[in-house]
């Protein structure tokens, strides 16, 4: 009798635990997204006043974003292959201070190809966080809830970039560019936070490779499921990105707005973003993941016409926020997806290398806009861009498999 009031009254300690166990991961997790997210678009929202310091064109300086993404996947596949052979978190506290010292360095940058090869440094920490952070929370979530914390953690993007577009509005006109990637330094700090409140995932711990022999043998099984990852995370990478990385930009050329109106209406969009993706998610857990981001999708190119034509600021500014609520909307279920897609084993690899391959190849697209927009104008440029973009993220996740709600650690 008293070891089974024992056991009892053990049983809502160790689920308090759990719980305060899954909320850490969580958080961790969504705020390294958020501070690598904040520390990419300040090259965003800085790209016209650096480029005129290094004496370089839009188009140029839309490259440094390019070189970002491109080498977002050396990232992924080095920190990926370590989280599933060695656990989810070193991996993630080495990437948090790696890319870290980079951003500060690269607010010291004397000149542009400096300033380049430090960005594409930077693309590598970028890369490496998302599978990793991914992984973690969404093995440790409880898997009812995993699409609606799917989309908490990944609105640590838009969080990110409102905290960009804060720190420009507060404090690039009296400081210039520079300082604010001094503030990037600040993601180091979180690496204490998983150090000494996240425990390693229980799933990795029943699953993991023996050897890498192993490890790279099942990835190497697994080819199938990668190709269409890629192709998957290629459309909404193409999304994501022609939507929002040469805004500020659009803004600017287009609408001659100053700088501080451009950091309202980007933070303005991204509350967009983050209702957007977190009610997506919700959504997702009761409907489906595949019909949640479809609807979100489609939704999003009838939004098209006042997010790029809008006669008048008001109208422009609603159109930006529509347009966030459904692009994140689609992306908030992302890190459930590609998690229950992808066996136990190779979770902290797979996920995280489609989605920056598909990155790799996706990230050309601000450099096409703003060479499309020489010619024409961003307004058109970036409306054509989005209207094909979204039907083709729309088609291919038609022909996606789901697993919602699967249970880790019980296959292969």
């Amino acid at each position: 009798m008293t070891q089974m009031r024992q056991s009892s009254a053990s049983a809502p300690g160790r689920a308090a635990a759990a719980a305060g166990d899954h909320w850490a991961a969580l958080a961790a997790s969504f705020l390294g997204w958020t501070l690598d997210a904040f520390d990419y678009f300040l090259v965003v929202f800085c790209l016209t006043a650096i480029g005129q310091e290094f004496h370089k064109s839009d188009a140029s300086m839309a490259l440094a974003i390019g070189i970002t993404l491109w080498f977002r996947p050396v990232g992924a596949f080095l920190f990926g292959l370590l989280a599933d052979r060695y656990g989810r978190r070193m991996p993630l506290m080495l990437d948090l201070v790696f890319y870290s010292v980079v951003e500060v360095l690269s607010g010291l940058a004397p000149n542009y190809t400096t300033f380049m090869v430090l960005r594409a440094l930077f693309g590598i920490g970028m890369g490496g966080e998302w599978g990793v952070g991914a992984s973690l929370a969404m093995e440790k979530a409880p898997p009812r809830w995993r699409g609606v914390l799917s989309g908490v953690l990944q609105q640590g993007y838009a969080t990110g970039n409102i905290l960009a577009a804060g720190c420009y509005f507060f404090l690039f006109d009296k400081f210039g560019w520079r300082p604010l990637f001094f503030i990037g330094g600040l993601p180091a700090l979180l690496a204490l936070f998983v150090r000494f409140r996240v425990k390693e995932s229980e799933i990795w711990v029943k699953t993991r490779h023996q050897t890498w022999h192993h490890l790279l043998e099942s990835i190497a099984s697994h080819w199938k499921l990668f190709l269409f990852l890629l192709l998957l995370m290629t459309s909404f990478n193409f999304i994501s990105h022609g939507t929002q990385d040469m805004y500020p930009t659009f803004l600017e050329r287009q609408w001659h707005f100053a700088a501080k109106q451009r950091a309202v209406i980007t933070a303005i969009s991204m509350c967009g973003a983050i209702v957007g993706g977190t009610l997506f998610g919700l959504y997702s857990d009761r409907f489906g993941r595949k019909r949640a981001m479809i609807t979100a999708l489609l939704t999003a190119v009838v939004v098209i016409p006042l997010w790029a034509f809008s006669p008048s600021a008001a109208l422009l500014v609603a159109g930006a926020f529509l347009m966030q609520f459904m692009v994140q909307g689609a992306w908030g279920i992302i890190p459930a997806h590609l998690t229950e897609l992808s066996p136990d084993g190779v979770r902290g690899f797979l996920p995280g290398f489609g989605y920056q391959c598909g990155v790799l190849i996706a990230g050309s697209v601000a450099y096409i806009e703003a060479v499309f927009a020489r010619h024409a104008s961003y307004s058109l440029a970036m409306a054509a861009t989005g209207g094909t973009v979204f039907l083709m993220a729309a088609l291919v996740t038609a022909f996606s498999p789901e697993k919602r709600a699967a249970q880790f650690g019980e296959r292969n």
